[in-house]
């Protein structure tokens, strides 16, 4: 069996669907890149269109992920699975992002993929970005790779039309030849939101790169474009503003297995 390559496309769409109070459906093309982040130098001679931490048409950097001080990137991941208490294996982490697209970047999320050396996915870390600089991780172990379910209550300020409550449940599946993602918000008063990514993997070549530069050439900006345009959407429909709160000083949590933990009574 070959070994997989240190740097991957991923190519498809992402879905986000909010249900209460009003319905608001809206659907993006998406370009994702799945890096093992202990074979950066080796990605980084995949395309003459992509450098690891320096600019290039596309590239990745260091200082975008982790501790964003360009520190090393697996140290930091298994502090954050060790803190959290999961197994996280003893084979690669691969990281799955949008890339840097000239001299910008943005990336509501990223997911920090932790294998097996014998190839089964182990446990996973959901890194979240808000527009505001902030980040927030949740950690989780997927005994159910290559599909796991797991669940935690929401902590983090994402969206300023939705507070900070409810639940987020996440289906994962993770197969050699697509990634597909669910969150979804669990409310007392039903699915507040839920938002997908589903995209299949491909080698990272050159050609590759220059038709997605030719075709998309606002790829990631296009993210942070389109978070404004749907905001602006949500507010002609009558959302409610949330103030952004204080950030937690509490900066992971950790998700469970879906149907581990019982559910919480009614208060009287």
């Amino acid at each position: 069996m070959s070994e997989t390559p240190a740097i991957r496309l991923l190519r498809g769409h992402t879905v986000h669907q909010r249900s209460i109070p009003f319905t608001h459906r809206f659907k993006y093309g998406l370009t994702l890149v799945d890096v093992d982040i202990d074979r950066l130098e080796e990605a980084g001679k995949t395309s003459r269109f992509l450098s690891i931490d320096r600019p290039n048409l596309f590239s990745f950097s260091c200082k975008d992920h982790g501790a964003h001080d360009g520190s090393d990137l697996r140290a930091w991941a298994e502090d954050q699975f060790s803190q959290s208490g999961i197994d996280y294996g003893d084979g690669p982490i691969r990281l799955v992002t949008f890339p840097r697209h000239l001299f910008y970047k943005f990336a509501p999320i990223s997911l920090w993929l932790s294998y097996d050396k014998d190839g089964p996915l182990r446990a996973i870390l959901y890194e979240v970005n808000n527009t505001f600089g902030e980040t927030h991780i949740y950690a989780a172990a997927t005994p159910d790779a290559p599909r796991s379910k797991h669940e935690t209550d929401k902590v983090f300020h994402v969206s300023p039309f939705f507070d900070v409550s409810g639940r987020y449940e996440f289906t994962l599946t993770d197969k050699d030849d697509r990634l597909n993602l669910i969150v979804a918000t669990e409310t007392p008063g039903g699915q507040q939101h839920m938002a997908t990514i589903a995209a299949k993997r491909s080698l990272l070549t050159s050609a590759q790169l220059l038709k997605i530069a030719l075709t998309k050439p606002f790829n990631t900006l296009a993210v942070t474009i389109a978070i404004h345009w749907q905001a602006l959407k949500l507010v002609l429909k009558g959302a409610r503003y949330h103030s952004k709160p204080k950030q937690s000083d509490t900066r992971i949590s950790v998700a469970e297995q879906k149907g581990a933990r019982p559910k919480r009574e009614k208060a009287a």
